[in-house]
């Protein structure tokens, strides 16, 4: 049996007419009969018994409509889920985030991707890059951002935004008394630096030591808003992500791209076996608009 014989068989069974499926299909009662008629011939068997002009189910039939109707409830839930689909409605979608990023870029976004999907729903969370990976693999997120690629065979990456490692110099201090670019060797003041395992604060350290440079530094943080926070209190400065530097309080910090640039990604995460649905894909849309805004606000 094909779709279309399935689809008229079930609607002559539950109207019990020719005229009442046509109705229930919206189509003609001709297409109805013509339908009905090539089921059953290519079933090899009679399915009703017409009694001056009505139907009658034959055995075969009430046995093939128990499946046929555990079926059809079926289509009519991938009908729905289409619908839905097409339409972001009561869509789920679980995006991951490394703290930094969950907390500049995604309130932005979030605030476009709501208007958009009004019944859509949305989990947040935040963790670190390989935490993340293993969300992605186990089909426990849908999408994910990081300022670090994973470099893993089940992961698709793409570079949303891309820029500068921002040096964020305490008011008062030699740094925040000119503009432009900083050259690395000027630093003076002590460094609130990253640990040595961090992407990004590992490369900072390779940059200095290049140029035969030891910063001062005797505070090492785990996260770059407790980094940039510390410099507002100054404490000392640091060396950070764009999208951390974009939310300084710029009444205590200034902000200073470094020389040479020390370039930063953003990447989108996702499984590279799972596409993502029409909402999702809005959302990277939002993700990507909201981080180039926040890069806009640096300079």
């Amino acid at each position: 049996m094909r779709l279309r014989h399935i689809e008229v068989f079930h609607a002559v069974m539950q109207a019990g007419t020719i005229s009442g499926a046509a109705q229930l299909l919206h189509i003609s009662q001709p297409a109805v009969t013509k339908v009905l008629q090539h089921c059953e011939l290519q079933l090899g068997m009679a399915l009703f018994d017409r009694v001056r002009g009505k139907l009658y189910p034959t055995p075969e039939a009430e046995r093939l409509f128990v499946e046929i109707d555990k079926l059809n409830r079926d289509l009519v839930a991938i009908r729905r889920l289409a619908a839905n689909l097409r339409s972001g409605e009561s869509e789920q979608v679980r995006l991951v985030a490394t703290p930094t990023l969950g907390a500049s870029v995604i309130p932005a976004a979030m605030t476009h991707w709501c208007r958009a999907y009004p019944a859509g729903h949305c989990t947040l969370a935040t963790n670190h890059t390989r935490e993340i990976v293993s969300a992605l693999l186990l089909g426990e997120a849908d999408l994910a951002l990081s300022l670090q690629d994973p470099r893993h065979p089940g992961i698709k990456t793409e570079v949303l935004a891309s820029g500068p490692m921002i040096a964020l110099c305490p008011v008062g201090s030699p740094e925040a008394a000119e503009d432009g670019p900083l050259p690395l060797e000027q630093i003076g003041t002590e460094l609130v630096a990253l640990p040595a395992e961090d992407p990004l604060g590992n490369v900072v350290m390779n940059a200095c030591e290049a140029l035969g440079l030891q910063p001062i530094s005797r505070l090492t943080v785990q996260t770059y808003q407790l980094a940039r926070s510390l410099v507002e209190a100054g404490v000392g400065m640091s060396i950070v992500d764009p999208f951390t530097a974009a939310s300084a309080d710029r009444s205590r910090v200034r902000l200073r791209p470094l020389a040479p640039a020390i370039p930063v990604q953003l990447y989108l995460l996702t499984a590279a076996n799972a596409p993502l649905a029409q909402s999702a894909r809005r959302l990277v849309k939002y993700l990507g608009e909201a981080a180039k805004q926040n890069l806009e606000s640096i300079h």
